[in-house]
C-alpha cells in the first residue's frame, strides 16, 4: 500500500502536524475497506508543497448570505497568514440556480468550483465538500457554510487552539443570528436541548462516548481527515459532521467542540419555511428520543399555560363550601407554576441566546412539539427527508 501512496517533499512522506500516525506501523494498520475502497483521500495526489490551511465553503443558492462570508473569510489574509500564499479559499458552487457562482468570482483570491456530478447515495453537501477536499493543499481544511461569518483572526486561532489541544478535529458551535418571532422563541428551545444531548465538555472528553461536531465550523488537521475517510465515509449521512465526530472519537485523532461566538456567527434560516425544513431534516437525527422529546415539551405547554388558568379559577373561590381549602390548594398551584416557570428557564439560558430570546421561548413551545414530531415521522415512517430541493433516506 505505501508504494502506491504519492510522495511529498523531499522526505517521501506527508508528517501529520499532530504527530498522528496509524497503530502497528503505516497504512496496513487501517480497516482494509478504507486503504482500498475508491474514492477516498487515499486515491489523491498530494501537492509538493502544504499550505497552512485550506477553507472550503459549499455553496447552494446562497446569494442571500456568500458575499457575507467571503468578506469575512477573504479579511483573514495579512502578511503573515497572506491568501493565495499560506492559505486558499475554495467555494463549491452545488449547482445554483442563482447567483452564487458569480458572487464567488467576484472576490479577488477565491478559488470556484462545480461540485462533481451527485451520485447515488450522497448527499448534496458531501459531495461539494468532497469535491475540494480531493485537491486541497492546506494542512489543515477548514469546512464552513455560506451562512457563516467569521470574526477577524478568527482562522489562526482556531488552528493554534487545536494544536494546542492536540486534537485533530475542531468544531465550533456559532453565535445563531435570528430575526422574526418564529426563530427567535423556537432557536433558544432547540440549541439549549442541543446543549444538554452534547455537553461540550464530555463532547471534548476522549474518555466519553458522546461526540458532537457543527458543520458550520468544521477544522480537521490532514492526517486525521485521512484516517477519517473523508467525506466519503459519511456520503449518505444527512448529519455528516456528527457522523464525523463520531468516527473521530473512535478512531482517537482527538475531538474539541466548544460554542465560539469569538470567531464566528452563522443565519442559518432566512425564511420560516426554511427554518421547518432544515429542523425537520435534522432534529430526529440529533435527538434520538425525539417523540419522547415532544411528549415533555407538550407537557411543558400544559403546565405552563393550564396552572395559572386553574389557580385562578381556585383562587375565584368558586367552590363556596370549601373556599378556603380551595384558595389554599390555587397557592399550591401558583407556586408548582413558578417552579416550573424557573426550571423551564434555567434550561432554555443554556442556549446561549439573548436575555429576550430566552424569554420568547415559551411562545416557541408549540412549533417545536410540531416539528419534533414531524421530523420522528418523515425519518421513522416516511423514511424520506428533502432539504434544497432534493430528497434523501431519511
Amino acid at each position: 500500500m505505501e508504494k502506491d501512496r504519492p510522495s511529498i517533499g523531499g522526505n517521501g512522506r506527508y508528517t501529520p502536524v499532530l504527530g498522528l500516525a496509524d497503530e502497528g506501523g503505516g497504512e496496513a494498520a487501517l480497516p482494509d475497506r478504507w486503504a482500498r475502497a475508491a474514492g477516498t483521500v487515499f486515491d489523491q495526489p498530494e501537492p509538493d508543497e502544504l499550505m497552512e490551511l485550506t477553507v472550503v465553503v459549499p455553496a447552494r443558492n446562497e446569494e442571500d448570505c456568500l458575499g457575507a462570508c467571503l468578506e469575512s473569510l477573504v479579511a483573514q489574509s495579512e502578511e503573515i497568514f497572506e491568501l493565495g500564499r499560506d492559505w486558499e479559499l475554495v467555494v463549491v458552487d452545488d449547482h445554483s440556480t442563482d447567483r452564487t457562482g458569480e458572487i464567488a468570482r467576484g472576490f479577488a483570491g477565491v478559488t470556484v468550483m462545480q461540485a462533481g456530478a451527485l451520485a447515488k447515495g450522497w448527499t448534496g453537501k458531501a459531495n461539494a465538500i468532497w469535491t475540494a477536499a480531493r485537491k486541497a493543499r492546506g494542512k489543515w481544511l477548514l469546512f464552513t457554510d455560506a451562512d457563516t461569518v467569521h470574526e477577524p483572526g478568527s482562522l489562526r486561532r482556531a488552528i493554534h487552539e487545536a494544536e494546542r489541544h492536540k486534537v485533530g478535529v475542531l468544531s465550533y458551535s456559532p453565535r445563531q443570528v435570528v430575526s422574526g418571532l418564529a426563530q427567535r422563541s423556537l432557536m433558544p428551545l432547540v440549541f439549549c436541548e442541543l446543549a444538554l444531548a452534547y455537553p461540550p465538555n464530555k463532547v471534548s472528553d476522549a474518555n466519553t462516548r458522546i461526540a458532537a461536531a457543527n458543520g458550520q465550523f468544521l477544522l480537521v488537521e490532514r492526517e486525521a481527515y485521512r484516517r477519517l475517510g473523508g467525506h466519503a465515509s459519511v456520503a449518505d449521512k444527512v448529519l455528516e459532521d456528527v457522523e464525523l465526530a463520531f468516527m473521530a472519537k473512535r478512531r482517537r485523532v482527538g475531538l474539541r467542540f466548544r460554542y465560539a461566538d469569538d470567531a464566528v456567527a452563522t443565519r442559518m434560516y432566512r425564511t420560516t419555511a426554511a427554518m421547518m425544513e432544515g429542523w425537520t431534516k435534522n432534529l430526529a437525527l440529533l435527538f434520538n428520543n425525539a417523540l419522547a422529546l415532544a411528549a415533555w415539551r407538550a407537557l411543558d405547554i400544559v403546565l405552563l399555560v393550564g396552572l395559572p388558568v386553574l389557580t385562578v379559577e381556585l383562587w375565584n373561590a368558586r367552590f363556596a363550601a370549601h373556599s378556603l381549602e380551595w384558595l389554599g390548594a390555587g397557592w399550591v398551584l401558583a407556586l408548582l407554576w413558578v417552579r416550573t416557570l424557573v426550571r423551564f428557564y434555567a434550561r432554555v439560558a443554556k442556549s446561549n441566546f439573548s436575555f429576550v430570546d430566552c424569554a420568547l421561548a415559551p411562545l416557541g413551545l408549540p412549533l417545536f412539539v410540531v416539528l419534533l414530531y414531524r421530523s420522528w415521522f418523515q425519518h421513522r415512517i416516511l423514511k424520506r427527508v428533502s432539504w434544497k430541493g432534493r430528497d434523501y433516506a431519511g
